[in-house]
């Protein structure tokens, strides 16, 4: 008897001792087990749908969703509920007209150019049941950019919103011109060609389409289009493909969201974020989602008590205009418990738990057309995700060196890349291979070909250039540094700086420009800035250079800095010279070229004082 309670006790000392063992050494050991083990449930259900070739799609969830939880709230908007069977209704009444007009087939994209609504889902859902695919179309890109959309997806209808349509009303004649159809949501338009769709809508049956009509056979087969600036260039249409939209909308489950939860969506639905992790994510779990127009700070958290919100969705910049809203009594009486998203500063974190509780923040990681993902899944701040040696031996990424003013990777005499050590900043790189394709972009083989770079450690390997800038600690925690190359983000938005250069170049008096963004404390991103050069004879124009930016640009792309110089610094290879303009900023003691600043009050590009611009450092000056 006491040696069996001697082998007892020496059991669960050594249990003991090894939990003490592992809670020094591998603190986050279980939380690591617990995510890898659904990356691995999910990933062995999308491999499932490779040997079967019977893919459940995003949309096959949310039909059964709609048939086993049809009375559900799915999408509240403007205090309307809209359950899961409406949604479903409405969009087969969708489906049902094309079909009727017989406009569109299998396998055509249908382009949607829409604000934040329920039928931006109805009308997304229709068409995908009929085998078409969607191009979400950013609401902010002007005639020129939008136009060229068109020429990416190859899409030959367009269904606006009401309230978007008189913003077209400049390029009627040209998609009219390219026999590009265009439909309105709303019972009558005032402009010749242009087709309403919302009486039809009305009028149609709710007939369900038949299934075959929208069966995929492949995880390969593109369902959306998504635009994003990428990194050079105008808009480019990123291909979206059903293996794409279906990972995006685990990102809830794998937070460990529930049917329970309520999600709150105030991001645009034509991001990537709101549609496939928002409106995927809350379909995926059987949730119901709080969808907003726009985003309001101020209106946030009183629509969080009165729906009873649990997840959040966010970008950096909504935290952070939330933390500058005035303080208020009972700023931490809600039911708010997880907040998804990406770009959240270090700072803004704390002050964010700080002001309205230890709500979960999950930093995850990823661009629209990527095919790396990572998540923050132990919520360690300033992180964007986790690695370790699991998750390394399914996701094929490196960190390597990047000379920031050659603007390219590090090769050595071999001609190959190196990689950083733990703790060091590298460009992010994500290998190409069956488990992970890379699906580019629409309408440009070329475009796709310059996101990637081939012979990086090895000849014939292939790797996908981010064009992020990142470091792994020594908990193999990974944090988002800058980014690099032709693109940075303000507002939220990504910013090509090529795009915005073609741009400027159309003013009369602008002979070459240089584009690039800068950082000012306390916002997230950088702000757009423009290193300009005056034609011979001319005489920089602020006031028509703001007319011009405002007509052209979105507003979060136009510059807020113009700074004159006389000659362009180049590259080696004759590429702009970026580096040393970021690096001195916008501080008008420090450079002796003549800076002017972007004034909406003003109406015109002012020149830049030390008093305005000790007002923006001082966050009084509103940019």
């Amino acid at each position: 008897m006491l040696v069996s309670l001697g082998w007892v006790t020496a059991l669960v000392a050594g249990i003991f001792a090894i939990h003490i063992g592992q809670k020094l050494c591998f603190p986050y050991f279980w939380k690591d087990v617990f995510y890898l083990v659904k990356v691995i449930r999910y990933g062995l259900r999308m491999e499932m749908y490779k040997v079967t070739s019977k893919v459940c799609t995003v949309l096959d969830r949310f039909i059964q969703q709609a048939a086993q939880i049809p009375h559900k709230a799915f999408i509240i908007y403007e205090g309307i509920s809209y359950t899961y069977r409406d949604i479903d209704d409405r969009s087969n009444k969708v489906a049902q007209v094309f079909e009727k007009l017989g406009t569109v087939k299998k396998g055509d994209t249908v382009a949607l150019l829409m604000n934040n609504e329920p039928d931006f889902v109805c009308v997304w859902f229709g068409l995908n049941k009929l085998g078409c695919s969607v191009a979400f179309l950013n609401t902010n890109i002007k005639s020129r950019s939008l136009l060229h959309c068109f020429n990416c997806c190859g899409a030959k209808i367009l269904v606006v919103g009401k309230d978007l349509l008189e913003t077209l009303v400049d390029i009627l004649p040209s998609l009219q011109e390219d026999n590009i159809q265009v439909w309105v949501m709303g019972k009558e338009s005032l402009h010749p060609g242009v087709q309403t769709l919302l009486d039809k809508v009305e009028e149609a049956p709710g007939l369900p389409i038949p299934a075959e009509r929208r069966a995929a056979t492949s995880l390969k087969t593109p369902t959306l289009y998504i635009f994003t600036s990428g990194t050079t260039g105008l808009p480019k249409a990123a291909v979206i493909t059903h293996l794409q939209s279906l990972k995006a909308a685990a990102g809830f489950w794998a937070y460990g969201g529930t049917c329970d939860d309520v999600v709150y969506i105030p991001l645009p639905l034509y991001h990537s974020a709101a549609s496939l992790i928002g409106i995927g994510g809350t379909l995926h779990i059987g949730a119901t989602c709080i969808l907003k127009k726009k985003f309001s700070a101020s209106q946030f958290w009183i629509d969080c008590k009165k729906y009873n919100v649990t997840i959040f969705q966010y970008i950096g910049e909504l935290c952070r205009y939330l933390c500058n809203q005035p303080k208020a009594e009972g700023e931490k009486e809600h039911k708010v418990r997880m907040g998804v998203g990406n770009g959240l500063r270090q700072d803004v974190w704390r002050e964010f738990h700080r002001r309205f509780g230890e709500i979960r923040m999950c930093e995850l990681y990823g661009s629209t057309e990527g095919n790396l993902c990572f998540m923050n899944h132990i919520g360690k701040i300033g992180a964007v995700g986790r690695s370790n040696f699991f998750y390394r031996l399914i996701f094929k990424y490196d960190l390597v060196k990047y000379d920031m003013v050659k603007d390219e990777p590090v090769r050595n005499a071999q001609g190959f890349c190196e990689r950083v050590q733990k703790g060091e900043t590298g460009l992010l790189l994500s290998r190409v291979s069956s488990r992970t394709p890379f699906f580019g972009y629409a309408g440009s083989k070329h475009l796709t070909e310059k996101k990637l770079l081939r012979d990086v450690f090895v000849k014939g390997d292939m790797y996908v250039n981010t064009g992020d800038l990142m470091v792994e600690d020594h908990e193999d925690f990974i944090c988002f540094r800058d980014r690099v190359g032709d693109t940075f983000r303000w507002k939220g938005e990504n910013v090509a700086t090529t795009e915005v250069t073609e741009i400027l170049g159309l003013v009369d008096f602008i002979q070459e420009a240089n584009v690039y963004g800068v950082q000012i404390p306390g916002n997230e991103g950088r702000a757009g800035m423009a290193a300009v050069i005056v034609r011979p004879g001319c005489m920089f124009d602020g006031k028509k250079l703001f007319e011009h930016a405002l007509r052209d640009l979105p507003s979060y792309a136009r510059p807020l800095f113009i700074r004159i110089q006389e000659s362009m610094e180049m590259t080696g290879t004759f590429k702009q010279q970026k580096f040393q303009l970021v690096e001195s900023g916008f501080n008008p003691s420090k450079i002796s070229d003549p800076l002017y600043f972007l004034d909406n009050a003003e109406k015109c590009y002012v020149p830049l004082t030390s008093a305005i611009y000790d007002r923006i450092l001082s966050g009084q000056q509103k940019l």
